[in-house]
């Protein structure tokens, strides 16, 4: 029985680091957008996107980074987050080294893990 509890209080943790790592990593991406990073206003202008572009992905990685800690959201929060980062590895292969596209493949992998630990319907 104690087996049993020890890998689920595993699989409880991975699942809040895993949360915990995209969350870290949604809000840096929001504040970049939100105060005009010449980098990332740089990155969306030569994918040709409206100014306004920026802030919506830059709100949707906010309200993603916050969705994501909550049962009724959490699996649709790491879906979302998930096309974000197929968007950025598109922009990652087209327009820079591909190994700049490493951290956008290693969070969809995360967001990966949350909706599948988040569909299981194990709150962990």
């Amino acid at each position: 029985m104690s087996i049993l509890n020890d890998r689920a209080r595993l699989l409880t943790l991975s699942t809040w680091a895993a949360m915990a790592f995209v969350s870290l990593i949604m809000l840096a991406g929001a504040f970049a957008k939100f105060t005009s990073n010449p980098q990332v206003v740089e990155g969306f202008q030569k994918l040709g996107t409206p100014g306004w572009f920026m802030l919506f992905i830059g709100a949707s990685e906010l309200a993603g980074a916050f969705g994501i800690w909550l049962r009724q959201t959490s699996m649709l929060a790491a879906l979302g987050i998930g096309i974000i980062m197929v968007g950025a590895i598109y922009f990652h292969i087209v327009f820079s080294p591909l190994t700049s596209a490493i951290p956008a493949v290693l969070v969809l992998a995360v967001c990966g893990y949350i909706v599948w630990r988040r569909g299981t319907g194990v709150i962990g």
